[in-house]
């Protein structure tokens, strides 16, 4: 099928999607939102280069620079989104260099995130998909527009190849950059529309398995420029002291050894804490350890011990008569469970996990009067210019956001506090920059952890043995209650990311999801795969209980279940073909698990063995199906979907954030566990797109399966055990065993 007949932007339904003429640039219409996308058309920046929109810039020697909107975080967005605008412009891949865009939601903002700059949620590809294509078939439009004036022919005598405009009745070839150095912009500016994007059979660099990324050369050789690496004139250095519960401030502060160590310039007090502005890193540390600080004690955080909320949740999500908000329903769910011939439930429950991201929390600010720069690892350019703009008493417009390569985000740099820590103490010494880095320990113990969750599932079978209702209650705090209050509000106190996934496309006749928010003060965020890396844990385990009851192979109840879905029945055959799902193993068994979370469809086989004295679980391999609708880069979506297994992996067997009185436990890698290499599966993955489907997100898909996949695995060795508690840490192993 015709790919340019399954334009698809998300999570707003599109009208008109439609390049204009004028100041406008592409004007993407959503409803009644209509925003510059391009920005203000240059026919030549002060360079002397050609540029046909504020995407693309072409020099005089035929080098093309492309902006790059997204953050890039390891997930390679810096070569997949420009690699789109190259793809239908015919730049010539060589002889493109990316940029990082600037600062700008009105020109470089994400439809799929109302027109913001942030990145996150698997959202970029899909977000910006359609608009970039669009963007690099008008460019193309404007060189052939161009050329035809240079050559004076008709612009339909023309085509394009990789970097060159040729005249096909007489073979005339132009460059590029020979068309940057003289053309001018035709009046009016060609327009571009759905039906001049190049269909599937006519790409040259979409789906290629040789595009390498382009931001690993710098990283290998030492070149990349990290939020860590970043030097400016006269920079010093700040650390800020938090107390060890959040939401405490400080009642008293002795400051008098700190102040004495050599090289301390300022210490202030914050609302939340004590800055250090120093000439140094390590005098900045040595005089935060020195501090003597009285910490307040009416936080309610104090009252936080999550051993004990876990189990309050639980008996809140298994308590029926309470109500929550309903986050999904179709058909009479509870009529059909309290009709059931048979009724089936459990408990799912899962821990809160830090991001523990290999590059710390760290930004650099400079203010100067009602201005502000800012050069940070942050996944929300918007977001820290508006943060940044309330600390100062300024306009967004007035703060510009340098962003360089994260070291790892997870959803964590999102988030502004290490942004308001640097611009907080910038501010306190106008007119000269200053970078605050975060300890780990500082790190583990303030982060924005993943919420704590409990799950209670039911499913009601008929005399057949047919599922005839589903209903999934979820209880655990809200994320958008702190960070969007507006957005949770209008949706009536639901909070979709988490309680994103427990959605399914399985076959249900009736189908209700209940939300039961929990508010026990302590800040949960955004966490790699958010809700839908514990909602389909719930899940996927819950078919499997299925299909034990029902006495029948767990990958045919899954396809039963899916006889509607090709797309996600494809991947779960391929998947359990790919590791011999029939064949027996010595002392090992299989497990399997799907999803189709982010617009990608993914199932997974995980290979355990048990250490029964123990109750250490051994993952030996994963296979992996992933159908992510338009691979754009295949070879990467395998480097993703490894990532994503050997995350998941992590959390699902070892990380866990334990709070007592308020107070995190853990503090550094010594006792944040996370997965070693000697310890992560062998990986093998399929990526099988179906021809026509709409592109889906794959940064987070690979973490979903994964941690089902391992629990329905043990279940199948074990004879029948099950692990409902993440992380599946050997003591919980143990006691299930002995239940």
């Amino acid at each position: 099928m015709d790919e340019t007949r399954h334009l698809h932007v998300r999570p707003m339904s599109r009208r008109s999607f439609l390049v204009t003429a004028g100041n406008l640039g592409i004007g993407v219409a959503f409803g009644d939102l209509l925003r510059p996308a391009l920005g203000a058309v240059m026919a030549r920046a002060a360079t002397g280069d050609f540029r046909p929109n504020a995407w693309v810039t072409i020099a005089a020697d035929g080098i093309v620079s492309i902006m790059s909107p997204a953050s890039e975080m390891g997930q390679g967005i810096m070569t997949t989104l420009p690699l789109l605008i190259a793809e239908e412009m015919d730049a010539d891949w060589d002889r493109v260099r990316i940029v990082q865009a600037p600062s700008d939601a009105e020109t470089y903002g994400n439809p799929g995130f109302y027109g913001i700059q942030l990145t996150g949620g698997s959202e970029s590809t899909r977000g910006y998909y359609d608009l970039l294509r669009l963007a690099g078939a008008q460019t193309r439009k404007i060189i052939l527009a161009s050329a035809a004036g240079l050559l004076r022919v008709p612009a339909s005598e023309l085509i394009t190849g990789p970097g060159q405009v040729v005249h096909r009745p007489s073979g005339r070839k132009l460059g590029y950059g020979e068309i940057a150095a003289t053309a001018t912009l035709p009046d009016p500016l060609p327009q571009a529309t759905a039906a001049d994007l190049k269909p599937a059979g006519q790409w040259r660099y979409i789906g290629r398995r040789d595009i390498l990324r382009i931001d690993v050369p710098s990283k290998v050789d030492g070149r990349a420029i990290y939020g860590m690496d970043i030097q400016r004139p006269e920079m010093l250095y700040g650390a800020v002291l938090r107390p060890p519960v959040q939401g405490e401030r400080p009642e008293a502060i002795d400051d008098a050894e700190a102040r004495a160590v050599t090289g301390i310039i300022r210490i202030l007090p914050l609302s939340y804490g004590v800055g250090i502005i120093g000439e140094t890193v390590e005098a900045t540390k040595r005089a935060k350890d020195l501090l003597k600080v009285t910490w307040s004690t009416s936080s309610r955080v104090r009252r936080y011990t999550s051993d004990r909320l876990i189990e309050d949740y639980r008996m809140t999500a298994g308590d029926i008569g309470r109500d929550g908000v309903t986050a999904y329903s179709e058909g009479d769910a509870a009529s059909a469970i309290a009709g059931a011939a048979t009724v089936i439930e459990a408990d799912y429950m899962s821990d809160h996990v830090a991001h523990a991201t290999m590059e710390p929390m760290n930004a650099t600010a400079l203010v100067m009067g009602d201005r502000v720069e800012i050069w940070a690892p942050t996944q929300g350019p918007t977001g820290t210019q508006h943060f940044a703009a309330g600390v100062i008493g300024t306009t967004p417009d007035k703060v510009t956001v340098h962003t360089t390569l994260l070291g790892g985000g997870f959803g964590r740099k999102a988030e502004a506090d290490f942004i308001l820590d640097a611009v907080s103490l910038a501010r306190d010494v106008e007119g000269r920059p200053v970078k605050v880095i975060w300890s780990r320990e500082d790190d583990i113990r303030h982060d924005k952890y993943r919420p704590l969750a409990a799950q209670h599932l039911q499913a009601g079978l008929d005399r057949d043995g047919n599922i005839v209702g589903w209903r999934h209650r979820i209880a655990a705090d809200s994320i958008f209650a702190r960070t969007m209050p507006e957005l949770f509000e209008r949706q009536g106190g639901h909070d979709d990311v988490v309680t994103e996934g427990a959605h399914v496309n399985y076959a249900l006749p009736t189908h209700r999801i209940d939300y039961l928010r929990q508010d026990n003060g302590l800040d949960v965020g955004f966490w790699f795969a958010v809700g839908v890396g514990y909602t389909r844990f719930g899940v996927e385990c819950f078919i499997d209980e299925i299909a034990a009851a029902k006495e029948i192979d767990p990958v045919d109840l899954r396809l039963e279940l899916l006889r509607d879905q090709p797309r996600a029945r494809h991947v779960v055959e391929t998947a359990a073909r790919m590791s011999g799902w029939t064949r027996p193993r010595e002392g090992r068994a299989l497990g399997i698990a799907y999803s189709d979370a982010f617009g990608s469809h993914c199932a997974q086989v995980a290979e355990v063995s048990l250490d029964r004295t123990s109750g250490a679980i051994r993952v030996h391999k994963v296979w992996c199906a992933v159908d992510p609708g338009v691979a754009i880069q295949p070879r990467h979506i395998e480097a993703m979907i490894m990532v994503g297994i050997t995350n998941g992996t992590s959390q699902a067997l070892f990380e866990q954030i334990n709070v007592v009185d308020g107070e995190v436990q853990e503090t550094n890698f010594d006792t944040y566990r996370v997965i070693r290499m000697s310890e992560a599966p062998d990986i093998e993955v399929a990526v099988v797109p179906m021809a026509g489907s709409p592109v889906g997100g794959m940064g987070q898909a690979g973490l979903p399966p994964v941690g089902p996949a391992i629990a329905n695995a043990v279940a199948r060795l074990t004879g029948g055990v099950r692990l409902r508690h993440y992380p599946f840490l050997p003591e919980r192993v143990l006691k299930a065993l002995s239940a």
